[in-house]
């Protein structure tokens, strides 16, 4: 059992390195290949477009023939993305057959490996569980980027064709991970609960709350990305400092995942979720409040605490309210609305900076995590 959760883990992280690392080189690329910036654009929208369109049908896959399946399905897009890069990114086409590739090599591992730890784990340890899946996958986003500093060189243009090459030997390494895992326990066509319509699935108690919670709070964090540094602008404070500012939530967060388990049988889910929601908006409310660059530090950090906590807890609620052979489906649908939420949350906050500025932004989200809560709070865990 152990190897299967370090193999596991492992296949997440290289994931979700390759994607941190794929994505910024192949702009890099598409720079040193001349491309507009709308063009840019639509690079960068090629990651999330067949996601989008396939979450469900991917999520049904994983639930009719296993997630191993489709994790190593996902495993091979991902290093079928990377071979692209390597030797087809001479052309923007290339680039963005080989992001759409990614994106969706993406999404089938991150469905079919949420749905693997809900159906393999004890449903008592599921916000443990949780905790340390998406704490892989915050390292794994943490060595992504750092693979390009190592690899790329000191030129303001990176050597992207070794950091092509090195993707696809770091892809080659997560096939072979993912494929000696052994297969899950996941309900299959045939079973009574693999029948129920996405509807049905969706008007379960607790379900629909689930996932508003999810695409809120992943919303917030990207929040923190854009408008920490919008707000380090309108106050001047150094680009250096908000980047450790960044560091610090993003440290937190993933503590705080790595506390999970304890956390949860002590306070109980409910509780748990709900404090985490009510801290990262008073974090959230208090950030443009000017004050001391220590006290706004803790301030960063307690957000970082109170954010790194839903994610899993969300999952974890997910799996719990959703029969066996349901999982695949319920976490496609979570990735849908978290996209979703991507899209739709920084627009409208776009719209709120437009008249409040960043300080609006800010209480904006705090307010939305709180209304997340209340609703949390009614139909959230046990």
């Amino acid at each position: 059992m152990r190897g299967t959760v370090l193999g596991l883990y492992t296949s997440t992280l290289l994931v979700q390195a390759l994607t941190f690392v794929l994505r910024p080189t192949s702009a890099y690329r598409a720079i040193e290949l001349g491309v507009s910036a709308q063009w840019l654009g639509l690079l960068a929208a090629s990651f999330a477009l067949l996601p989008l369109v396939l979450a469900v049908v991917v999520g049904r896959l994983s639930d009719r023939v296993g997630e191993k399946l489709v994790m190593v399905g996902g495993a091979l897009l991902v290093l079928l993305a990377a071979l692209v890069l390597a030797v087809g990114a001479g052309r923007l086409l290339g680039l963005l057959v080989a992001n759409a590739l990614l994106g969706l090599g993406h999404l089938a591992s991150s469905v079919a490996q949420q749905a693997y730890v809900a159906n393999t784990a004890d449903p008592r340890r599921y916000d443990a569980a949780f905790g340390v899946y998406t704490f892989a996958s915050s390292a794994g986003q943490a060595v992504g980027p750092a693979m390009l500093a190592v690899l790329g060189g000191s030129g303001a243009i990176p050597d992207t064709s070794r950091v092509f090459w090195a993707a696809v030997a770091a892809a080659c390494v997560l096939v072979v991970c993912t494929s000696c895992l052994p297969g899950g326990r996941t309900a299959r066509a045939d079973g009574p609960d693999d029948s129920g319509s996405i509807g049905t699935l969706v008007r379960r108690r607790g379900f629909f709350a689930a996932l508003g919670v999810s695409c809120v709070l992943l919303a917030a964090i990207d929040i923190t990305l854009v408008y920490l540094p919008v707000l380090g602008a309108e106050r001047g404070i150094a680009a250096a400092t908000i980047g450790g500012l960044l560091t610090v939530r993003a440290v937190a967060s993933m503590a705080s995942r790595l506390c999970l388990g304890p956390l949860s049988r002590l306070l109980g889910r409910s509780r748990l979720l709900l404090g985490s929601l009510v801290v990262s908006a008073i974090g959230m409310a208090l950030v443009p409040v000017p004050m001391p660059l220590g006290m706004l530090a803790a301030v960063v950090a307690v957000m970082g605490l109170g954010l790194g906590v839903g994610q899993p807890m969300t999952m974890s609620w997910l799996a719990e309210v959703t029969p066996a052979g349901q999982r695949g489906r319920a976490m496609s649908l979570r990735l849908t609305g978290n996209r979703l939420g991507q899209v739709v949350v920084p627009s409208v906050a776009g719209l709120v900076a437009a008249g409040a500025g960043a300080v609006g932004v800010f209480g904006a989200t705090a307010a939305a995590l709180l209304g997340v809560g209340f609703a949390a709070r009614r139909m959230g865990p046990r």
